[in-house]
């Protein structure tokens, strides 16, 4: 009794029907909650690591960029205050 069941756990219709067919046609394993989980190195196939290489290296390029911006803007700011106090120096 999909509706019933679907009544008793606070959930759609179509939830329960999806987990029925998903055991039915998977197994238990389709019914394991694996979201936010990551696979192991080893369990990765090449192109899954490729592809987080390419995501690690991509974020180190993005902070590289900033911390460029931000040391140009350090440097311009110890420009101004230099020419305008010359005399400090």
């Amino acid at each position: 009794d999909y509706k019933g069941t679907a009544s008793y756990y606070d959930v759609s219709y179509s939830q329960v029907y999806k987990w029925v067919n998903d055991y039915l046609s998977i197994g238990e394993e389709s019914l394991i909650d694996n979201r936010g989980k990551r696979k192991s190195e080893d369990k990765l196939t090449e192109l899954e690591k490729a592809e987080r290489k390419i995501k690690i290296l991509e974020a180190k390029v993005k902070e590289l960029e900033m911390e460029k911006v931000l040391l140009k803007k350090v440097e311009e700011i110890e420009r101004r205050r230099y020419f305008q106090n010359p005399k400090t120096k």
